[in-house]
C-alpha cells in the first residue's frame, strides 16, 4: 500500500470511530497522461522530472499532495496525482486537460490529458454474481455468502489499545470501529496468530513505504445489511487518523469481499486443528531437545561404563571359551537325538497335514455347491421378476394402445358428426336460398302481370273517347 500522507484539510472527513481518532476521507486522485514526441536526435531524452515540475506549475493557485509516475514509455508518461480534497479534482482537471507543455530544447509540444482516477472497488453486482455463480458456496452458511470484508494495509498502531505499550492491533478495537455498520459475527487478524505464518507459508507482517507496520483482517457481519453498509461507506475512501494534537495523516487501504471462505465454520475449525497440531509439534520438539540432551549425558555415562564392562567381558570370554568346549560335546549328542526326534515328528506332521487338506477340500467343495445353488436360486428369482415386470409392461402397453385406439375412434366419430352437421347446415342454407329466389321470381312475375293488365285497361278507354 502507499505511504501515509499528511492531511491539511479535513473538512471532507467522515467519522468512523471518534474515540480512536479514525475517519474516512474521500480519495481525490487524478490520472495525467503526457504524450511524448518522437525523438529525432539520438542520445537526446525527455526528463520526467522536468515534465512533472511543469505539471505542478500549471496549477497556479493549488498544489498536489502527491504526484508520482505510474508508467513511462517511449510514447507517453502517466502520472498519478492526489489533491487535498475531492472538490479540487475538477479544478485540477480543467487546468490540465487539453493543455500542452513546451520543453526547452524540443520543438514539438507535449499534449496533456487529465481525468479523474477510477477506483478499483467491488460493486454489489460483483459479489452477487460471484456468490450466485460459485458452485461450492452455500448462501445459507456464514462465510459462504456476501457477509465478510477483507481489508489490507491497515496501520497496526491506529488499531492498538491506547497506553498499553504495544503497537499490535487489537480485536476489541477492530470490533468497536467496524460495528458502527452492523453487528459483527466474527473477525480474524492473521498476524496475531503466531502459528499462521507456518500454517499458510506466507508473512502477515507488511511494511508500507513510510516504515509503518500494516496488517490485514477479515470482518464478518451477522446481517447482509451490515456488510452492504460497510462496503458502501468504504467505497472510494481512505483511512485517516487524527491525533490528540489535531494533526491528521491518511493512508490508502484495499477493501474487497472474501472469496476464500475464510470465516466459515469449517475453515475456522481447520485452522484451530492446524494450530493445535503445530502446538503439539512445538511441544514435541521441545521434548525432543530435552530428550536429546539427556541422551547425550546418558551416552557419556554409558561410555564410561562400557570401558569397565570391556574389562569384565574379557574375563568372561576366557571363561566362556572353556565352557564352549564342554558345551560343544553335549550339543553334538543333543543334535543327534534331536534329528531323530524331528524326523519322527515330520512324518507325523505330514500325515496330519494330508488329512487336513483332504477335509479342507471336502469343505471347499461343499461351500461351492452351496454357493452354486444359491446363485441358481437368485438367478431364477431375478429371471422370474424380470419376466413378471416384462408382462406388466406389455399389459400396460396394451392398455395404453387400447386407450389410444378408443380415443382415436371417439375423435373420428366426433369428426364425422361435425362433418354431417356442417353438411346439413349447408343443405339448409342452399334450400333457403333456392326458396328465396323462387319467392322473388314469383313476386316479380305477379307485378309484371298486374302492370300489363293496367295498361290494357287504360288503352281501350282512351280509344273510345277519341271515337
Amino acid at each position: 500500500m502507499a505511504a501515509a500522507t499528511i492531511v491539511h484539510d479535513t473538512s471532507e472527513a467522515v467519522v468512523l470511530c471518534g474515540s480512536h481518532g479514525l475517519y474516512l476521507k474521500p480519495i481525490s486522485k487524478i490520472v495525467i497522461s503526457v504524450a511524448l514526441p518522437q525523438l529525432k536526435q539520438p542520445g537526446k531524452s525527455i526528463s520526467n522530472w522536468e515534465v512533472m515540475e511543469r505539471l505542478k506549475g500549471m496549477v497556479n493557485n493549488h498544489q498536489f499532495s502527491t504526484l508520482r509516475i505510474s508508467k513511462s514509455t517511449m510514447d507517453f508518461i502517466r502520472f498519478e496525482g492526489e489533491v487535498e480534497n475531492k472538490g479540487l479534482v475538477k479544478a485540477f482537471i480543467s487546468a490540465l486537460d487539453g493543455k500542452s507543455i513546451k520543453l526547452s530544447g524540443f520543438s514539438d509540444i507535449l499534449k496533456v490529458r487529465a481525468a479523474e482516477y477510477k477506483i478499483d472497488f467491488p460493486t454489489r453486482h460483483d459479489w452477487d454474481s460471484f456468490f450466485r455463480d460459485a458452485e461450492d458456496m452455500d448462501e445459507n452458511l456464514p462465510g459462504e455468502r456476501p457477509d465478510t470484508i477483507y481489508l489490507e494495509g491497515l496501520p497496526c498502531k491506529w488499531f492498538a489499545v491506547k497506553d498499553c505499550g504495544s503497537e499490535k492491533p487489537s480485536e476489541e478495537v477492530l470490533v468497536k470501529v467496524f460495528s458502527i455498520f452492523g453487528e459483527i459475527r466474527n473477525i480474524d487478524i492473521p498476524m496475531l496468530d503466531p502459528y499462521r505464518e507456518e500454517m499458510t507459508g506466507r508473512s502477515f507482517h507488511t511494511f508500507s513505504f513510510g516504515g509503518h507496520l500494516n496488517f490485514e483482517t477479515y470482518v464478518q457481519y451477522k446481517e447482509y445489511v451490515g456488510f452492504v453498509k460497510a462496503m458502501n461507506a468504504l467505497r472510494g475512501m481512505k483511512l485517516m487518523y487524527k491525533g490528540e494534537d489535531g494533526k491528521a495523516i491518511a493512508c490508502n487501504i484495499k477493501v474487497s469481499f472474501d472469496k476464500t471462505k475464510h470465516l466459515t465454520e469449517a475453515s475456522i475449525k481447520k485452522r484451530h486443528l492446524e494450530r493445535q497440531k503445530l502446538q503439539e509439534l512445538e511441544q514435541r520438539r521441545e521434548e525432543q531437545k530435552r530428550k536429546q540432551k539427556e541422551a547425550e549425558e546418558r551416552q557419556k555415562e554409558e561410555e564410561r561404563k562400557q570401558k569397565e564392562l570391556e574389562e569384565i567381558e574379557k574375563e568372561k570370554k576366557r571363561k566362556e571359551k572353556i565352557k564352549r568346549k564342554e558345551d560343544k560335546q553335549r550339543e553334538r549328542e543333543a543334535r543327534k537325538h534331536k534329528k531323530k526326534l524331528q524326523k519322527l515328528q515330520a512324518e507325523e506332521q505330514k500325515r496330519l497335514q494330508e488329512k487336513i487338506r483332504f477335509e479342507e477340500r471336502k469343505l471347499l467343495l461343499s461351500q461351492r455347491n452351496l454357493q452354486s445353488i444359491r446363485l441358481i436360486v437368485e438367478l431364477l428369482s431375478r429371471v422370474k421378476a424380470a419376466k413378471i415386470h416384462e408382462q406388466e409392461e406389455k399389459e400396460a402397453e396394451r392398455i395404453r394402445l387400447l386407450q389410444l385406439e378408443e380415443r382415436r375412434r371417439q375423435q373420428e366419430t366426433e369428426l364425422r358428426r361435425v362433418e354431417e352437421e356442417k353438411q346439413r347446415t349447408l343443405n339448409l342454407f342452399r334450400k333457403e336460398r333456392e326458396l328465396r329466389e323462387k319467392l322473388v321470381n314469383s313476386f316479380l312475375n305477379r307485378n309484371v302481370c298486374s302492370v300489363s293488365q293496367m295498361k290494357e285497361e287504360k288503352n281501350p278507354s282512351s280509344h273510345s273517347v277519341i271515337l
